[in-house]
């Protein structure tokens, strides 16, 4: 995954990168974007990725709705999931008045997004009311049903065992279904185990992806979580979701499977029913940054990073899997001896970090400037025996390039051989190539 400072992860993957995950998006506040991932609230996203140094979950597209919702109700999708290219701009902040004679200005949009949150909390008896209409019959006991808010969690017994179960509106990305089309799409397995997973475009325009997978990427626990996420055609989504325990964690299994059948999950996220309520969230499209105030930022093109990177791998390996988005690109290749992913982030603008990242450990200064810092540590996903090796680079101008192999094809699983199929001089030879600075940027 994409590197945090060089430092190994606690034996807890999941919930590690949850808490720090969580923690940024509370000190970053406006890092998510509203509008398609493109326009992000006062550089929220551009301050958060320096505190993480790009820690980010690096999967496809519906691992979106396996990890966090963002703040405000707003799905995250520029940290947490690929599809599309996602980009990283940076909001100007309104000008100060100054004197007597200052004008209004407009408000900013985060201040839009304040707003907007206080005006579009709905009862949370509503959304309850409405997942018991359209589930099987059952005892349900829901938490919170006095209050507001987008969302309802409640335990529900069809007599076979107690199940956890909830239900969030949200806003997606941008002002219509296709800038969100990422959120609903099955993400790759190297990333995500899961035991089935579909998406699909419905009748009228809306999208859906329903996956049955599990709490825990290392099962370490037989938790399952199965979902269903809506992403209506005008830009809203349905995230309904269920548990073979009365609770997410901390809860014992108490079924062998989730209550609902993904055709019961199907059919509680596009119930009409919900659609009197989504009405009742901000569009959108209407918290846009104004024209002028967004400047785009400097970054690669996702298809060419995954294409480069598939260039330099030495000769003789076999690609069984690929994929990326953005600045990042992976690949899983086998030479004979077992399957062996590789990863790699591209990062223009990152000298800020770079005392943090290469102020300590094996790094080298080459006669150019850039630094070159070599690690080894065990795996950051709980795969038994996994091991993960890094070259780690940045110019003076902070353009950083690192890589990462690991000895499995899904930090996850198990490892699949005793090392990594690229050496560390394979892996620093990767990152220091003179194609990455060459890229095509947007």
């Amino acid at each position: 995954m994409p590197q945090n400072e060089g430092s190994p992860h606690d034996g807890a993957p999941h919930e590690g990168f949850e808490e720090e995950l969580g923690a940024v998006l509370r000190s970053t506040g406006e890092g998510f974007s509203v509008d398609g991932r493109r326009e992000l609230v006062e550089g929220g996203l551009t301050r958060g990725r320096r505190r993480l140094v790009r820690r980010r979950l690096a999967v496809t597209g519906g691992a979106l709705a396996l990890a966090a919702v963002g703040i405000g109700g707003v799905y995250g999708g520029s940290l947490l999931g690929p599809s599309g290219k996602s980009t990283t701009a940076g909001v100007a902040a309104a000008p100060k008045p100054t004197g007597d004679t200052a004008k209004p200005t407009e408000p900013s949009l985060e201040e839009k997004r304040r707003q907007a949150m206080r005006q579009e909390q709905i009862p949370v008896k509503d959304i309850a009311d409405i997942i018991q209409a359209n589930t099987p019959a059952g005892q349900w006991q829901f938490e919170g049903l006095d209050g507001k808010g987008q969302s309802a969690l409640g335990v529900y017994d069809d007599g076979d065992g107690e199940a956890a179960v909830s239900v969030g509106l949200y806003r997606g990305g941008g002002g219509d279904g296709e800038a969100g089309a990422g959120q609903v799409e099955c993400p790759s397995k190297v990333h995500v185990p899961y035991d089935s997973c579909t998406s699909e475009r419905l009748p009228g325009g809306d999208r859906l992806m329903v996956i049955q997978g599990y709490v825990y990427p290392d099962k370490r626990e037989d938790t399952k979580n199965w979902r269903a996420v809506l992403l209506t055609k005008d830009g809203f989504l349905i995230d309904a979701s269920e548990y073979n325990a009365a609770a997410e964690k901390g809860a014992a299994i108490s079924r062998e499977n989730p209550p609902f059948t993904a055709a019961q999950l199907k059919a509680l996220v596009t119930a009409e029913a919900w659609r009197p309520l989504t009405r009742q969230l901000t569009k959108p499209d209407r918290l846009k940054v104004s024209p002028g105030k967004a400047q785009q930022p400097v970054g690669p093109d996702g298809a060419v990073v995954q294409a480069t990177l598939r260039s330099l791998l030495p000769k003789g390996l076999k690609a069984t899997d690929k994929g990326g988005e953005g600045e990042y690109a992976f690949v899983v290749v086998d030479d004979g001896k077992g399957k062996s992913l590789v990863q790699i982030n591209v990062q223009p603008n990152m000298g800020d970090v770079a005392g943090r990242i290469f102020g300590s450990g094996d790094v080298t200064t080459l006669p150019d400037g850039r630094k070159v810092k070599l690690t080894k540590q065990p795996g950051e996903k709980g795969g038994s025996g996994v091991v993960m090796w890094t070259a780690d680079t940045i110019t003076p101008a902070g353009f950083r390039v690192v890589v990462s192999g690991f000895n499995t094809g899904a930090q996850h699983e198990a490892a699949t051989r005793a090392e990594p199929a690229l050496t560390m001089e394979q892996l620093k030879a990767v990152a220091l190539s003179p194609k990455w600075q060459k890229l095509p940027m947007k």
